[in-house]
């Protein structure tokens, strides 16, 4: 088994993703509609939470300190977030004082958009670790630093988490640039 679907400490979940993600990355052929609901993350998009019932786009006061918040991108034409593992998002609001200034200029409020995906093995960024000021992935246990662009600052990842740039349009969170980096875990 390829060393990115290896998941000993992983909920079956978190295998899961784990594996979508590596199926994906390697440009699988699906049969046809299987993914044809999937696009990419593009400038002007809504934030959404996640399994929300209504699609209500996310506003700065909805992003709590020290609570990551797991989003999706929405077109603001279409009733229903873009599709695909690739395009799952954690939230955060930071203190504006401490962040780099590359992540503030990608910043929007003192709020940052990441790629929620773990550049280890694919499972979901979803914790906070208040002692380091950290987003934390709960299976292998990388942390990555917001304040300074998703920096790994433990743990196996490979590399930095992909970042979205953020603005604040009629009181409302939408994307302002693209990822920095392919989104997704790192191919074995």
């Amino acid at each position: 088994m390829p060393r990115a679907l290896q998941c000993q400490s992983c909920s079956r979940r978190a295998f899961l993703r784990a594996a979508t993600t590596a199926v994906v990355a390697a440009g699988s052929s699906w049969p046809s509609g299987v993914l044809a609901q999937a696009s990419k993350v593009a400038v002007r998009d809504l934030l959404v939470r996640n399994r929300a019932p209504v699609n209500t786009p996310l506003r700065p006061e909805d992003i709590v300190t020290g609570q990551p918040l797991i989003g999706w991108p929405m077109d603001p034409a279409g009733p229903t977030p873009r599709s695909g593992l690739t395009n799952r998002l954690v939230l955060v609001r930071l203190d504006e004082e401490r962040l780099s200034p590359a992540t503030r200029s990608r910043a929007a409020a003192g709020i940052m958009a990441y790629s929620a995906i773990c550049t280890h093995s694919g499972c979901d960024v979803s914790d906070w670790d208040s002692k380091q000021g950290a987003l934390l992935c709960p299976c292998h246990e990388s942390m990555f630093d917001p304040y300074d662009e998703g920096a790994v600052i433990g743990g196996p990842a490979p590399r930095a988490l992909p970042s979205l740039g953020l603005a604040i349009h009629d009181g409302n969170l939408v994307v302002a640039s693209v990822f920095t980096s392919a989104p997704g875990a790192e191919p074995a």
